[in-house]
This record gives structure tokens, sequence and C-alpha cells, in this order.
């Protein structure tokens, strides 16, 4: 099976500009959804996982619209990163599918799952979802991101990414380079900066105080499908208080912590995370 970049590399056109993705595998459909951050795309938060999947599903890492890789949008990140999701469906004509998200791509399957059940059969969040009950909010991860999106630099950067982990001997390299490239990108900084930029948090915030829309987590109960919450117990981003809300508000939910792991589960935790991912996913 070619699980490589180039390999597994696609894009569809769409009504509102081209989403691009990769596929392989075979099996019912597991749509991957990539999280926020600096220099993220789809194929990093995934490329290592996606041999193990495509064993089990026919599997579709998507681009979110305005990183860097698929068209952008106009529009908060979030908010075009849903709808991007059901226009990817539509396009490709896939009527149900399974998912999985990491971190802001978990919000953005909860969002789906909530306004379209009939299009998300299962899901699997990877932190991000739900409120900061304990721990401070904006978190230690989200203070290094709005550092970075004010005033960016590679020292920022690592400083970013030796959060996001447990095992700093994670951050290789390797790692920082390709970020730093795609940081770099204008369309991927925008991104980045109309989330975590100080002049749009402040914005979010007082639009949020003002707002008479109640807020996405608190209405979780209208999550139909089967969820599985998976966690890092040294997430620095997404603090493990977080899901304890979700788990309660979702009828059919169920929580997995992983130890010595931070945000990025499926990376630190990746043999484990995938073994109580497809058993949940196949049951």
């Amino acid at each position: 099976m070619d699980v490589t970049y180039e390999g597994t590399k696609r894009e569809v056109a769409t009504d509102k500009g081209t989403l691009r993705y990769h596929e392989a595998g075979d099996g019912p459909p597991l749509i991957l959804l990539h999280g926020s951050g600096i220099g993220v795309s789809g194929w990093r938060n995934y490329r290592g996982n996606l041999e193990v999947f495509a064993k089990h599903f026919h599997c579709y890492i998507l681009e979110f619209p305005g990183f860097g890789v698929s068209d952008p949008v106009d529009g908060h990140p979030v908010i075009t990163a849903a709808s991007s999701v059901i226009r990817f469906m539509d396009a490709l004509g896939i009527e149900s599918a399974a998912m999985i998200g990491n971190s802001m791509g978990g919000v953005v399957g909860v969002n789906v799952a909530m306004r379209f059940p009939e299009r998300v059969c299962r899901l699997v969040t990877i932190g991000g979802v739900g409120p900061n009950i304990f721990s401070q909010n904006p978190s230690e991860g989200t203070r290094l991101l709005q550092d970075f999106a004010d005033a960016p630099s590679r020292e920022k950067l690592v400083r970013w990414l030796e959060c996001m982990v447990y095992d700093k001997t994670v951050v290789t390299e390797a790692r920082i380079e390709e970020r730093w490239e795609t940081a770099n990108d204008p369309a991927s900084h925008q991104a980045l900066t109309a989330m975590y930029g100080s002049k749009a948090f402040a914005a979010q915030q007082q639009m949020m105080s003002n707002s008479d829309v109640p807020p996405y987590w608190s209405m979780m109960h209208k999550v139909q499908c089967p969820t599985l919450l998976t966690w890092g117990l040294d997430d620095r981003q997404c603090p493990p208080d977080m899901p304890m809300i979700p788990m309660r508000l979702i009828p059919n939910a169920e929580l997995h912590v992983f130890p010595n792991c931070g945000h990025w589960v499926m990376i630190e935790a990746k043999e484990a995370f995938e073994r109580v991912s497809v058993e949940f996913l196949l049951r």
C-alpha cells in the first residue's frame, strides 16, 4: 500500500475553491481532521498513522482552507473548516463517515456532528474539545501561539513545539524546519493570526461576552454518534480538565487518557492511540 505524500496526494474542486487531501486504504470511510498551530497541515498531523488506519478504512486526510494547502476562503478558520468538511463529503459523494479530529479538528468534528448528525457515524477527538474548568485560560500553549502570531521567530516556534510534547526528543530539527518553512507561508500565518493574534483573540473574547448564542460545548448533548475523547495527561495546550464536560454532555462518550503524553497523542502515544481508536471505530 502506497502511503507516501506524493502517492496519496489528491484534490477536488468545490464551489468555494479547491480542497486538497490525502487518500489511502479501503473499507468504510474515515476522515481525519487536523488541528491548528504553527506550520500545521493534515499530512503532518497524521502521516505516521495513515498506514495503520488504511488497513481498516478508506482514509481521507483533509487539508482545511486557509492553512497554506487548500484554497483559502473568507471567515474564521474553525467555521470555514467545518463547512469544508461537508463540501468535501458532498464533492466525493460520501454520505456518512467516521471522523478523527485533532484539537481544532476535534472541535470541527463535534460541530459537524451536532449540525449534521447523519454525516458522522463515529467520532474520535484528540484533545481540544470542551472548556477549561480548573486550568488557566488561555493555556500555556495558547499563550505561546499568541506570542508567535504577534511576532514570529524560530525561537518562539521551538518553544511552542516543546510545549506540545511530554518528550522533547520528539521535536527534531527536521520537524522544526518543516514547520518553520510552512509558518513563513502568508496564508498559513494569516490563519494562525486570525485564531491566535492578540487583537483577534481579544475580539473573539469580547464577541463571546456580548453574544446571546451559547458556546458550542454547552450544546454537545446534540452529538448523537458514539464518541471517543482521547487526551494526553501532560497536555499543556489543552489541559486534561477540559474533557470533563464533554464526557458528561455527549450521550455516548468515553474518555481515554494516555500517560507521559502531551498534546500530540497520535504522535507520542502512536501505537496505543491507534490500537484504542481502531477498536472503537470497528465496534
